[in-house]
């Protein structure tokens, strides 16, 4: 682990202009949703989801594909925090992604995932074995009352290169 490398990140990444132009270039279809990381540390984030026309379902409510962008990056961005500058370097991949919709998305859901020590875990096992591990993650999205709107479970998995 390269305490320096995870300070780094964390602060890159909480910078907007700094993110948003990653989104841009790297999660296009993220961006133009909408989707936006408001806050990381070593231990959650938080990524939001506006409801507006290009992130809207014919239902009036926000697409499910735009939540699952919303909750891969309030997961992804946790593990890429506990990558930045670790020797040997560790890839990541989406194994599996599960979500339960509870309630109606029609304004801005904010998805939390507070699953930091349990990436840092399964990263430190992939580099110590060199061998994969997977790790699922949870991530809930609620609405501005804190109503539960959806609940994604997203399955990484991490592989030190050799």
């Amino acid at each position: 682990m390269n305490p320096s490398g995870l300070q780094n990140f964390l602060r890159q990444a909480n910078s907007r202009v700094r993110f948003n132009f990653f989104l841009l270039l790297k999660l296009p279809a993220a961006y133009f949703c909408g989707v936006r990381l408001k806050e990381v540390t070593e231990r959650h984030a938080v990524a939001t989801v506006p409801y507006r026309w290009i992130s809207q379902n014919p239902f009036r409510s926000i697409y499910f594909a735009c939540q699952a962008m919303a909750a891969e990056l309030s997961t992804g961005i946790l593990a890429m925090a506990h990558l930045a500058g670790r020797q040997p370097r560790v890839s990541m991949l989406v194994v599996h992604l599960e979500g339960d919709f509870v309630k109606k998305g029609t304004e801005r859901i904010s998805f939390t995932c507070e699953d930091g020590e349990g990436f840092r875990a399964a990263i430190d096992e992939a580099s110590k074995t060199g061998e994969p591990v997977t790790f699922t993650s949870r991530t809930t999205g609620r609405n501005s009352r804190g109503e539960v709107v959806s609940s994604f479970r997203v399955t990484w998995s991490f592989k030190a290169k050799v």
